[in-house]
């Protein structure tokens, strides 16, 4: 478990934190600097148990729900945050070498799974370092699942959801055990779906179509396809062109972006590639508005 947690102040933002009622802003600080709390963003937990510690009802724990702030699997004990690693990124590769640690901590289940997906996703993002040290670590997905595996390979091959990180090595969840549930409520509900394929050569596309006084793109091999893919599958809000061509318009309202800002004296003017776009710190401060022209007092 990471002894220290970075709070980025741009919360207050944040139009879905802002919208939180005081005590569902406190329990959202909570969850996210619980001791418990793994590097991952994930941990075992009960909603009565942490209600108590609030000495609250657990009925208070749906709010954060309600906004895709936190998840819970019921039946497994199994709470999330989704978006802690944009914020609590690996410092470095033996930080990402530790989350195997971490996620022998967390009971298995669906959601287990998706922490794992989204870490792996997060990782591919990052330098090859971080993306060599998860692959030595997770070299199959889901840790400690051959034997599981082997027995129950046929049986993943017919309910195992495509695209799920871990689908061949057992990430299932154990007899009698919620295959998924709805966040903070215990409801059942359907598998989560395949992530579709990122659709690289028409987003390209839109870059050149929206953005064409910034570099076209010539070579886009592995290393950068990676990058792309990877921020669209962080968020199923990304997984549309029309989203991509926003995000495109958005840039081109950013003057230092697209080359109309003027430099210092021994600098060129500033053109985002779609390599630069898609890194993950880049990515954030350009839809955190860190880029937009500041409006004149």
């Amino acid at each position: 478990m990471s002894r220290y947690r970075k709070i980025d102040p741009r919360i207050w933002n944040d139009k879905k934190f802002r919208d939180l009622s005081d005590s569902g802003k406190l329990l959202f600080f909570m969850l996210l600097t619980h001791p418990s709390m793994t590097a991952l963003g994930a941990m075992r937990a009960t909603l009565p148990g942490l209600a108590a510690e609030m000495g609250w009802t657990a009925e208070a724990f749906r709010e954060a729900s309600s906004k895709g702030m936190a998840e819970h699997d019921e039946r497994a004990c199994l709470v999330t945050l989704p978006n802690f690693l944009k914020y609590n990124p690996p410092e470095s590769p033996n930080v990402v070498k530790a989350w195997a640690g971490s996620i022998d901590l967390l009971p298995e289940c669906q959601l287990k799974t998706l922490v794992l997906q989204r870490a792996q996703g997060f990782a591919e993002g990052m330098t090859e370092g971080f993306r060599k040290a998860f692959r030595e670590v997770f070299p199959k997905g889901m840790p400690n699942q051959e034997q599981e595996q082997e027995q129950k390979q046929e049986q993943e091959k017919a309910t195992t959801p495509s695209g799920v990180v871990g689908a061949s090595a057992g990430a299932q969840p154990p007899s009698g055990q919620s295959a998924d549930v709805l966040p903070f409520t215990g409801k059942q509900r359907a598998a989560i779906p395949a992530v579709p394929d990122c659709p690289h050569e028409e987003i390209i596309e839109l870059y050149h179509e929206v953005l064409p006084m910034c570099p076209a793109v010539r070579i886009w091999e592995d290393d950068r396809q990676k990058l792309l893919r990877s921020r669209w599958r962080e968020d199923s809000e990304r997984q549309n062109l029309a989203w991509w061509k926003g995000f495109f318009e958005y840039v081109k309202s950013c003057p230092f972006l697209i080359g109309q800002k003027d430099p210092s004296p021994d600098r060129e003017p500033f053109l985002a590639t779609l390599e630069w776009l898609v890194r993950p710190k880049n990515f954030a401060k350009v839809i955190e508005g860190n880029y937009r022209p500041r409006a004149r007092a």
